[in-house]
């Protein structure tokens, strides 16, 4: 094999083994949470501080590495008292606690822009393992000439696996369900 040959073998191989980087746009990002209150009606609630990356080696992000951290302290379900009561032991211990974390182990296309993400999540010191169907939104350039892609990802939880164990019963029901419903629409920023 010629020199120039193997020189151009090799940088096909090690362009197609690029990984591309890319981290969480904030601004256009969010981690919403649902939980039903007596059976009447549903809780609803954002966390306004979280982190986080994706890492493919597939223009498509099949088999993605993605890894996000949320910063239990900003948890903000629409009233202070209950916040407080949120952050609290009861539920987060945000003090002993103050983050949550997501690796994923797992992240395979299904079909067209339907994705399965799979993970660990550890909430307090308790990790588990997590499903979130995504849908794969696209990819395009921003006003700015940043390139952006964008998901929207759908999963639950049972919360009392997690330690968020307070609740108190009635007479028919639980105050606050077990399930936990969490959407969340993220917008990553290709890393320069």
């Amino acid at each position: 094999m010629k020199l120039t040959s193997l020189f151009a073998a090799l940088a096909i191989t090690s362009s197609a083994l690029a990984q591309t980087s890319w981290k969480i746009d904030n601004a256009h990002s969010s981690i919403k949470f649902s939980v039903e209150h007596l059976m009447l009606s549903e809780t609803e609630g954002i966390f306004k501080s979280f982190d986080g990356t994706l890492n493919s080696k597939n223009a498509d992000f099949n088999d993605a590495a993605i890894a996000f951290t949320v910063d239990v302290k900003s948890i903000n379900s629409n009233n202070e008292m209950r916040d407080k009561h949120l952050q609290g032991d009861d539920f987060f211990n945000a003090e002993k606690f103050p983050q949550m974390k997501f690796k994923s182990t797992s992240f395979k296309k299904v079909s067209g822009n339907n994705y399965v993400l799979q993970g660990e999540l550890t909430i307090r010191d308790i990790t588990k393992k997590v499903k979130f169907d995504v849908v794969y939104r696209g990819t395009q350039k921003d006003p700015y000439g940043n390139t952006k892609a964008g998901f929207k990802a759908v999963g639950s939880i049972h919360r009392i696996e997690y330690g968020l164990k307070w609740n108190v019963m009635t007479e028919a029901t639980a105050v606050v369900a077990d399930e936990v419903n969490i959407v969340i629409n993220l917008e990553f920023a290709e890393a320069k």
